[in-house]
């Protein structure tokens, strides 16, 4: 054999082996094979009945599709396979898998969830082959953990994590020792906004959207020593404003507004909602897109839920 053959089977030692250590955003999806809402285990799906509950599976696919198609635009998006195992109704909500941790130089370095919600537990076991034979190494943590939904990145080695409902803050110390972390504790109280990411929104690496009043006014001390606290208020989050994704300069929300009836509360709600987030989008020269992702609801989550960052190379892009 050549030489030249040689060399071009010899592999560079910075060539990516994984989705997470390239050069543009990388995001793991589900498609809702297995999406169910059988088992009530948040407080929004407890509050509806069992007939208006039960999702309509053509749309909650186009729905998916829509969402799919509008990341794979401007990403790699894998579709984490859905295996023949009965009981996964929550494997679409990807951001609770677990997550991969930004801030170490080979980016291989999965942390799987350690699942408090009893329907859930069996998630584990999938993300871990799926991680594995995608070339990264896994952990799953002693203490419960509820995935990237509960821990945001900020920047360098810094993260912002939520705990006292789904996820345990034993966690993160285990964290910091293995992992050599920084990470800011948050204690969740509302059974509504029970993960991080229903009150926590990374804009940038230098501003964070937060819900002050949700947490301790120690912690909020706590984080604002690592970042720059935009505060938004307990209505917005209800309605969604944090549960966010960043690609590129756009910011990626949920909307059903043109399913609500105009002049109702919900309908209110939604459409102060949407422009609070244009306007903190505007005034950082972003741009806004909304997907209608109503059957998703009727699980108990919104947008952020659905999308697993390989990759956190969006919050690279700088506008100045």
């Amino acid at each position: 054999m050549s030489s030249s053959v040689n060399a071009a089977q010899t592999k560079n030692p910075a060539d990516p082996v994984n989705p997470s250590q390239l050069e543009c955003p990388a995001f793991l999806v589900n498609a809702p094979f297995s999406y169910r809402t059988d088992v009530a285990n948040n407080a929004w799906m407890q509050e509806l009945p069992d007939q208006d509950r039960a999702p309509e599976r053509k749309k909650a696919m186009v729905q998916f599709l829509e969402l799919y198609r509008y990341l794979a635009g401007g990403a790699l998006v894998y579709v984490l396979p859905t295996p023949r195992i009965e009981g996964l109704q929550d494997l679409v909500f990807t951001a609770n898998l677990g997550i991969v941790l930004e801030h170490l130089d080979k980016k291989d370095v999965v942390v799987l969830s350690n699942f408090t919600s009893e329907p859930r537990r069996g998630e584990t076991e999938v993300g871990l082959r799926f991680f594995e034979q995608a070339n990264y190494r896994t952990y799953v943590p002693p203490a419960k953990f509820e995935g990237e939904a509960e821990l945001k990145h900020l920047y360098d080695n810094v993260y912002v994590g939520g705990y006292g409902l789904r996820s345990e803050a034993e966690t993160y110390e285990w964290m910091r020792r293995r992992f050599d972390m920084t990470i800011v504790p948050l204690e969740l109280t509302d059974p509504y906004l029970y993960h991080l990411d229903c009150t926590v929104f990374p804009l940038t690496r230098e501003e964070t959207l937060v819900c002050t009043e949700m947490y301790d006014r120690a912690e909020v001390k706590e984080l604002e020593r690592y970042t720059d606290i935009i505060d938004v208020s307990p209505d917005l989050c209800l309605s969604g404003i944090c549960n966010s994704v960043r690609l590129h300069n756009t910011l990626v929300n949920a909307s059903h507004v043109h399913e609500l009836k105009a002049g109702t509360e919900d309908y209110q709600s939604e459409v102060a909602k949407n422009r609070r987030l244009e306007d903190i989008a505007a005034s950082h020269a972003f741009e806004v897109t909304l997907i209608n992702l109503s059957e998703y609801l009727k699980g108990g989550a919104l947008l952020s839920c659905m999308v697993l960052h390989l990759n956190r190379h969006s919050y690279d892009f700088r506008l100045v």
